[in-house]
């Protein structure tokens, strides 16, 4: 055996200075981070958590929700279990991963005090946060539900057709419980932009 090979390798300053952010790096990357994202994920679960760095009007929308009774398509979701996350982010695992990251965004904002109150809405809601859970609805072949079946026809010749919320608006109390909180005449109206769409 040589010399060289018996003998223990030393540990230099120079070594230690490249090793120590290496280290630091795979402790974020394997503990830090999936841990507060799972944490993050637990807290989102919690509608009392979300609100508690919005004020108003979502003050009102969580109050409502756990008032016990449904006034509004939002409460009454609430009543089935359903928790503001589960609207506010998108279908599958990405769509709960970009709710998460909007969160940490939201609650960055509220922290630094640069966040806006009434928070804004920065995209329109879309379709697919709603048929996530209501798929049977588009699908749905029966003559009284028509505009269900050619809602995404009617989008895909107009840019500004309507979506879900177009008629079934969340946290307004103007609609009618007896028709899944339909405000009855802004949905007639949309009813007939779709008509008139497809008549041109």
């Amino acid at each position: 055996m040589s010399k060289n090979s018996t003998r223990k390798r030393k540990i230099t300053p120079k070594k230690v200075f490249i090793l120590t952010p290496v280290i630091v790096i795979a402790i974020v990357l394997i503990v830090i981070i999936p841990g507060g994202f799972f944490y993050a994920a637990h807290m989102e679960e919690n509608d009392l958590f979300c609100g508690s760095c919005h004020t108003q009007p979502e003050s009102t929308y969580i109050g409502r929700s756990l008032a016990g009774s449904s006034v509004d398509l939002a409460s009454a979701h609430h009543s089935k279990s359903v928790k503001c996350i589960d609207c506010h982010s998108g279908a599958g695992v990405t769509g709960r991963i970009g709710g998460i990251m909007q969160g940490a965004g939201n609650l960055f904002a509220f922290i630094t005090h640069t966040g806006k109150q009434p928070a804004a809405l920065k995209a329109p809601f879309p379709d697919a946060d709603c048929i996530k859970c209501h798929e049977e609805t588009i699908n749905n072949q029966q003559t009284s539900q028509h505009y269900h079946l050619y809602l995404s026809r009617w989008q895909a010749t107009e840019p500004n057709a309507a979506r879900c919320i177009s008629c079934h608006t969340t946290h307004t109390t103007d609609g009618d419980l007896t028709v899944q909180f339909l405000q009855v005449a802004r949905t007639e109206n949309v009813c007939q932009q779709c008509h008139n769409s497809f008549r041109n």
